[in-house]
């Protein structure tokens, strides 16, 4: 991975529309996580995974390192927004309310910035809880992104239902993970911790943003 570390870099307009579309990520996160993309996709040539999805910031990188290898990104999410994105939480946002409903709808906005970023046909949107889709799923996949619910229930399900379908050359991403409680919760910490003491080694760290492979040793 060394040599993508130094040249992977999404094209200009992926990047631009990236940080065009709304969501969270710092752009050096971004930027890593597509590094890892390219990584996995090129040895392994099997579909990305991100579980967490929200309106598509990051799924955008990985359509894009799918298209340049091949394959296809898989983004996993309800819709309905987190547990920080509710009414009343410090995340909400309420121009994502359907108005109809009365409930947070990612998907449009997820689905508009995947259009203007010309990457549509490269992802295919599974709309659902993580792990009743992960009981579904029936094949290896090159990378898992865990970028859910922050709760130990949501993040901890997570990496039980997808890291079994981890391809042994794949790469697992963990998103938010911070060792200092004061900076941010502690659930991708301890999931974090746990892949490490099951087998699994870090292979870069940018902010918040852990990239791990299964330990061969």
């Amino acid at each position: 991975m060394t040599d993508l570390l130094e040249s992977a870099r999404p094209a200009p307009e992926v990047l631009a529309a990236f940080e065009a579309a709304t969501g969270f990520m710092p752009v050096d996160e971004g930027l890593a996580l597509y590094v890892a993309a390219v990584a996995a996709a090129r040895s392994t040539g099997l579909p990305l995974l991100e579980i967490g999805t929200y309106c598509g910031r990051s799924a955008i990188l990985l359509a894009a390192a799918a298209r340049e290898a091949g394959t296809v990104a898989l983004t996993v999410d309800h819709h309905r927004g987190s547990e920080e994105q509710q009414p009343g939480w410090e995340y909400h946002d309420p121009t994502l309310v359907d108005p109809e409903v009365g409930l947070m709808d990612t998907l449009p906005r997820f689905r508009r910035a995947l259009h203007a970023a010309g990457l549509e046909e490269h992802v295919v949107a599974l709309v659902g809880r993580s792990p009743r889709i992960a009981a579904l799923w029936g094949r290896p996949v090159g990378l898992v992104f865990i970028d859910g619910g922050h709760t130990d229930e949501h993040a901890t399900g997570d990496y039980e239902g997808w890291a079994p379908h981890l391809a042994p050359e794949g790469l697992l991403v963990v998103h938010d993970v911070f060792p200092d409680p004061a900076d941010g919760g502690q659930a991708p910490y301890r999931v974090y911790l746990r892949a490490l003491a099951e087998g699994f080694e870090e292979v870069s760290v940018t902010g918040s943003l852990r990239v791990l492979r299964r330990s061969h040793g």
